[in-house]
């Protein structure tokens, strides 16, 4: 398995693994007619692989056999009072090759990549009730720091906790 930057030919392989992970793995969370219409080709239009702006996202793909299998997307933390935490804003894997290591390599990458942006500490939000997510999340030295918000993403309204630990 090779994690590498993704590129911009990569948009549609990693909005593959996008979609598909949130219809498996969100099934008993979000609305199943909803889940069912949503499409990796619009959602590739939405990234911006290009950019080399450390302010920016900044997405790594993991992949194996020639195939994007996962990838993981990380910022400087856009949360007010989080100015000096770097954020995962996604990591998804492919639910075909789930429990294989591939989401905890892309997890160390993420928390190295923030490092190397001068991170100590970082957060991400994680769907409530997402018990996979919070158990590998839980694993990998992420806490709940007791905030919680309501967010509107990809044209559904989501309820999330938030998570932190030390980058290092």
């Amino acid at each position: 398995m090779l994690i590498r930057s993704a590129e911009p030919e990569d948009a549609l392989g990693v909005a593959r693994v996008h979609v598909r992970a949130w219809q498996v793995g969100y099934r008993h969370l979000l609305p199943a007619d909803y889940l069912a219409q949503l499409r990796p080709e619009q959602r590739a239009q939405r990234y911006d692989f290009a950019t080399k702006d450390s302010r920016r996202p900044m997405t790594i793909v993991a992949v194996d056999d020639g195939a994007i299998r996962g990838f993981a997307t990380t910022a400087p933390s856009h949360d007010g009072d989080t100015p000096d935490h770097g954020e995962v804003c996604a990591l998804y894997v492919d639910p075909d090759v789930w429990g294989r290591g591939i989401g905890a390599a892309l997890i160390t990458a993420a928390r190295l990549r923030l490092a190397e942006l001068g991170c100590r500490h970082a957060v991400l939000w994680l769907l409530a009730g997402n018990q996979r997510g919070e158990r590998f999340y839980r694993a990998d030295g992420w806490i709940p720091d007791g905030l919680a918000r309501t967010e509107r993403i990809w044209g559904i309204t989501l309820d999330e906790a938030r998570y932190r630990r030390p980058v290092a």
